[in-house]
């Protein structure tokens, strides 16, 4: 086996593996392992191995023991406070002692159990989403054929009584109709499929942001951070615009709620790219994670599961479409939303997958 073809199999391996030298530096990660510690493997070569994550005495010393005794070992459940963003992670570690160049090395694998269990509630959740639309199709197509009778009547009722005194009361019943015949349009969203060209995600995330300064003025601290050397997606822009629009939306709103507190408003937007990604039961060589994430009181606990069902809102005003629209346009172009929240932080993180024009045409089909 030829060494570009192991290493091409090695870096398409959904495990992470870090190659760790005898003075545990860094000699090699896999793509999982850049994906997993946001880092790349030229960045972190040759530097220490808390480089990647906070050292910790307990774990230092296993290393050294696995590198110097060649015994290999599992560590599970192990909580990592990674480098790069300070976010914190639960990982499995398989950590085995090799010779490289005929010195001792330690490659050591870590299998994300945070991805296992979003992935298992992201399927569940999907499931349940899609056993919901189901139902509410089935409901709108039952409203909406007796509030054509009901329109319909109530015309041929103002016709027969030709009384303009009575005319109030007819178009009363019309235009509720009508306004209900919309609101079921609205829960059932868009019937039309995305028109897939080549799309680039700042674009879309520059479009939102144009259009919520205009509507937040200098009330709401935007900030940027992207990743410039993301490639284009193929999907429908104007769908991907509305979908961002409505979780900006929504956090600005949330922001906004809090009123004239001492607290700056701010939110962000934070583009990367995430390799051997998996979505429901697919797995994507290339990912695009766009976070959306906001400084506000955060969202209450039960409403985090069922927040992307329809006519679900945290506020009294609010009508409860915004979230399950985005849901479901992302899901039409393959990818999906999940959320983390606790007061002071909401964190949207939308996944899209790069598929190529047969791809997409397939998924649309």
């Amino acid at each position: 086996m030829s060494t570009d073809l192991f290493k091409w199999i090695v870096d398409h391996q959904a495990t992470a593996m870090v190659l760790l030298n005898h003075e545990l530096h860094i000699d090699y990660m896999n793509s999982s392992a850049e994906s997993l510690f946001a880092r790349s493997g030229n960045q972190v070569h040759g530097q220490p191995w808390n480089a990647l994550f906070e050292s910790h005495e307990a774990l230092e010393q296993l290393l050294v023991r696995v590198l110097h005794e060649e015994v290999p070992t599992t560590q599970r459940s192990e909580l990592l406070n990674l480098v790069a963003d300070g976010s914190k992670i639960t990982v499995d570690m398989t950590l085995t002692p090799i010779r490289a160049d005929q010195r001792q090395a330690v490659l050591v694998e870590f299998l994300s159990m945070d991805r296992i269990i979003k992935i298992s509630r992201e399927e569940a959740s999907l499931a349940k989403q899609e056993a919901a639309r189901v139902l509410v199709r089935g409901l709108a197509h039952e409203v909406k054929n007796p509030l054509g009778g009901i329109r319909g009547a109530a015309q041929l009722l103002a016709l027969e009584l030709g009384d303009p005194a009575l005319d109030e009361y007819t178009q009363v019943i019309i235009e509720e109709a009508d306004r209900l015949r919309n609101l079921v349009d609205r829960i059932l969203g868009s019937n039309k499929l995305p028109r897939w060209r080549p799309t680039n995600v700042h674009e879309v995330t520059e479009r939102v942001l144009s259009l919520m300064r205009a509507e937040a003025g200098s009330s709401v601290e935007f900030v940027r951070d992207y990743d410039p050397s993301l490639p284009d997606l193929q999907g429908d822009s104007e769908q991907l615009i509305q979908a961002v629009l409505n979780i900006v939306r929504n956090g600005m709103e949330a922001l906004q709620s809090q009123g004239d507190s001492n607290t700056e408003k701010r939110m962000s937007l934070r583009t990367r790219a995430l390799r051997q990604f998996t979505i429901g039961q697919k797995r994507h060589r290339l990912v695009i994670r766009l976070m959306i994430e906001d400084n506000g009181p955060g969202i209450a606990e039960e409403l985090m599961e069922n927040m992307f069902y329809p006519m679900v809102s945290g506020r009294a005003q609010g009508t409860g479409l915004g979230l399950s629209i985005a849901q479901q346009i992302v899901t039409q172009h393959g990818g999906v939303i999940d959320c983390e929240s606790e007061p002071g932080s909401t964190r949207f993180s939308v996944y899209l997958p790069l598929l190529t024009e047969v791809d997409a045409r397939w998924e649309a089909k």
